[in-house]
């Protein structure tokens, strides 16, 4: 098992980045901390920390979107991290399948 207090030595909340676990597609950014990742690990759904509600979320609690992990990595600092996951639908709360859908132009 993951040594937890790896991933929150320097801080409380951490990002963690989803990315399709088929696609490979980015799907969105969230924040994380030590409870979030516990549920994360126990349901296999990914669990967040909202920054502007200040409360843990379980994403698709309300959408019925859930995400179901099926890997987690950590990134070579062990303060980020990377869950692989199948969505049941889109990630957005704009109905888009990804987060990522706004292009800034160079």
């Amino acid at each position: 098992m993951f040594d937890l207090e790896l991933l929150f030595q320097k801080s409380d909340l951490i990002p963690v980045v989803i990315q399709h676990a088929e696609t490979r597609d980015v799907l969105m950014l969230g924040f994380t901390n030590r409870r979030a990742v516990e549920l994360s690990l126990e349901t296999k759904t990914a669990w967040f920390w909202s920054r502007s509600r200040q409360e843990l979320w379980n994403k698709g609690e309300t959408s019925g979107n859930f995400l179901h992990i099926k890997e987690i990595f950590t990134d070579c600092d062990t303060d980020t991290l990377l869950y692989l996951c199948v969505p049941d639908g889109p990630v957005c709360h704009t109905g888009a399948d990804s987060c990522f859908f706004r292009r800034i132009e160079l």
